[in-house]
């Protein structure tokens, strides 16, 4: 999927919001360390991550904001995913699509704005790193630079914290099926046990019944080999069976 198709369609990336697993987790030291950078290097008050849901906007680290969200629509980071390169707006005040936004409009008064996306592996924007100041101001190349940069270290966080949450998925899968397969184990060993049991009780009612038909050994170990062979087809056949459904079951347990 190219870059275009993947700005334009919304619930695939509203599908990679989920997969990354971030809306409404805890305050995370890593991501409030690069906002703190982020508004200390380009010289403003506010840096936020921000994660773009269906309806509102929330703010996985907020520097220098106490709002922990908004609505999605006016959304300055609404905007800004919707690009493919960095969305700066010099005076919000004179933007007629931001100055609808409470955050522009109301106390909090915002005026310069300097996002850029949060772009995965597979191409989709997931959200913003921005900053922003209450005071009119261009972006320089050395804002536009850092905030790549940092913008990348976000998107490496947020993928390192995907990838440890699928190994240990994978880990509790592969823990329950081994526990199954034990499990499996000893119901199969406890039946052979049962039938070993029951071919002894076998062989006690078969010498009685020789005695009491006066059958000779040679007619009975032709019998009891007929018998045995038989039996060790069918054993054969059920261990196969056996042993195919397990190789199944263990290909079925991947990462």
């Amino acid at each position: 999927m190219g870059p275009s198709s993947t700005l334009t369609d919304e619930p695939a990336r509203l599908d990679a919001v989920r997969r990354y697993d971030v809306l409404d987790t805890p305050p995370d030291g890593a991501f409030d360390r690069i906002t703190a950078l982020a508004a200390r290097l380009c010289d403003v008050p506010i840096s936020i991550v921000s994660i773009v849901d269906v309806d509102r906007i929330w703010f996985k680290s907020h520097h220098g904001l106490d709002a922990q969200q908004t609505s999605r629509d006016p959304g300055l980071c609404a905007s800004a995913i919707l690009q493919a390169e960095p969305w700066t707006i010099a005076d919000a005040s004179k933007d007629p699509h931001a100055l609808s936004n409470p955050l522009v409009a109301g106390e909090s008064g915002f005026r310069f704005y300097l996002g850029i996306p949060l772009k995965t592996h597979d191409g989709f924007n997931l959200g913003t790193l921005c900053v922003i100041d209450r005071k009119p101001r261009e972006a320089t190349d050395g804002d536009i630079a850092t905030l790549r940069d940092l913008a990348a270290i976000v998107v490496d966080e947020l993928e390192l914290r995907l990838s440890s949450r699928l190994v240990i998925d994978f880990e509790i899968r592969a823990r329950r099926q081994a526990e199954h397969d034990s499990t499996s184990f000893h119901k199969v060993s406890e039946s052979l046990q049962a039938g070993l049991r029951t071919n002894r009780e076998i062989g006690q009612a078969v010498g009685l019944m020789m005695a009491f038909h006066k059958i000779s050994d040679a007619e009975a170990f032709a019998m009891l080999s007929k018998s045995s062979q038989d039996m060790n087809m069918k054993l054969n056949q059920i261990a196969h069976q056996v042993v195919r459904h397990h190789n199944s079951r263990n290909d079925d347990v991947v990462p």
